[in-house]
């Protein structure tokens, strides 16, 4: 019995948070992420989509939702600073990395205007740079500064 069916059992509904390195792409262009959905039932296994990480494995976070609209039922809203060198397939990077929202590399119009379309339920503002408690209420800022 699969641990995604023993969460439906339970009543639970298994989430899964790719780090990056499940987008390294292969010879025949597909990633370990696309064999784990391939492989997992949608009843029993979620995905949250954590824009960060999936940017910094060299992956499309729109274009990941647009392959997989009813997949992800999360997002993390992380930017990453200007400069940082992608993709990166090893899941880690440097918390300094983390800016506040809108000021980084990603398209976050673009990405919460597709998280909008394929129903995202929830939305997780994170930040795990020194600079959080600061960076944090710029992020909410930005965020309703452009309509969210």
């Amino acid at each position: 019995m699969s641990g995604g069916h023993k969460c439906a059992d339970a009543g639970l509904k298994f989430t899964y948070h790719p780090h990056g390195y499940e987008f390294r792409p292969r010879e025949d262009h597909s990633t370990l992420f696309d064999d784990m959905v391939k492989e997992t039932k949608p009843e029993w296994v979620n995905y949250e989509l954590d824009i960060f990480w999936a940017f910094d494995g060299g992956a499309d976070p729109v274009k990941l939702m647009e392959r997989y609209p009813t997949r992800f039922v999360q997002l993390h809203l992380k930017d990453m600073k200007k400069g940082v060198k992608t993709p990166n397939y090893t899941g880690h990077e440097d918390t300094e990395s983390d800016v506040a929202l809108g000021t980084g590399q990603l398209d976050l119009p673009a990405i919460l205007a597709e998280a909008e379309k394929i129903g995202i339920k929830h939305y997780y503002i994170e930040d795990e740079s020194k600079e959080s408690e600061q960076q944090v209420p710029q992020s909410v800022k930005y965020i309703r500064s452009i309509g969210f």
